[in-house]
């Protein structure tokens, strides 16, 4: 590995570490906080100091959630030798943590529209794209419902039957999405997917989504890149604007038009919208 390439990883790694250990310290502040209003719930009439309590203990377990996906990035990132395999991505201590060997993450806008998104392998980002170019699955499921979806084998293609024969196709048998939830609001959707029958475990999924939306979002060194592993779907919405503008049709209407033609020439939206960016496609 070069060296540069090496100082890189050590920086990154030296970033996890340190937010790492800023989660305990919340963690640490959140059950102190916890335990004071324990204390005072066991008054008589102050029984609402458990439900407080009850919130602060959350709180706390998705700070360690988050000082633990940190940390096992670190070790990646420092002992990543280079040259051999590829590049530690956050995403892949995130589908482990979860049980699985892929996951993705999509971030979404008020109206549903995927901004970004961030995957753990081929398999995850081949699914996820899938998903954002059809417009339907487990994640977008999981994101407008608020709740968790959990489905497997045959189930797969009946709940979705454009996005789920693709999914079986890809060998998975079994998907499963949580919602990242900031207070009232939803700011995307975590997706697991495997070859195994309904391997994870929800509760498990919940713990990382928490510990997730804390890291894209709620902290405050919140990094909604994750080490430079999500890519944002900014030239599908530029290409999307120019061909609005060309045709006369609307911004939502062209982007249907960019995803049913990656979808119909089988590659991804990006590779549709970078033609056209670059003026090497036309649409209409």
């Amino acid at each position: 590995m070069d060296p540069q390439g090496r100082m890189e990883n050590l920086g990154l790694a030296a970033v996890a570490r340190q937010r790492a250990a800023l989660a305990r310290e919340r963690a640490d502040r959140a059950e102190a906080v916890a335990s004071r209003h324990e204390l005072l719930a066991a008054r008589p009439g102050q029984e609402f100091h458990s439900q407080i309590a009850k919130t602060h203990r959350r709180t706390a377990e998705s700070h360690r959630a988050s000082a633990r996906l940190q940390d096992d990035f670190a070790l990646r990132a420092t002992t990543w030798g280079g040259g051999h395999g590829t590049r530690p991505q956050f995403m892949t201590v995130v589908a482990e943590a979860c049980g699985t060997g892929s996951a993705a993450i999509a971030l979404l806008d008020a109206e549903q529209n995927q901004l970004a998104v961030a995957a753990s392998d081929r398999l995850s980002r081949t699914a996820q794209d899938l998903e954002y170019v059809i417009g339907e699955g487990p994640g977008q499921d999981a994101a407008a419902g608020h709740r968790p979806v959990q489905v497997s084998g045959p189930e797969i293609e009946a709940r979705w039957p454009w996005c789920g024969p693709s999914l079986l196709s890809l060998g998975i048998a079994s998907v499963a999405a949580v919602p990242l939830q900031a207070q009232d609001s939803c700011i995307g959707a975590l997706t697991v997917f495997d070859p195994r029958p309904a391997s994870a475990k929800p509760v498990r999924l919940a713990q990382v989504a928490g510990a997730l939306t804390r890291i894209l979002l709620l902290d405050p060194d919140a990094d909604p890149d994750l080490y430079g592993g999500t890519d944002v779907r900014a030239t599908v919405h530029q290409a999307a604007g120019m061909v609005s503008e060309r045709s006369g049709c609307s911004v939502a209407d062209a982007l249907a038009l960019i995803k049913a033609r990656a979808f119909t020439e089988g590659v991804s939206s990006e590779t549709v919208a970078r033609q056209i960016v670059h003026g090497d496609r036309k649409l209409i």
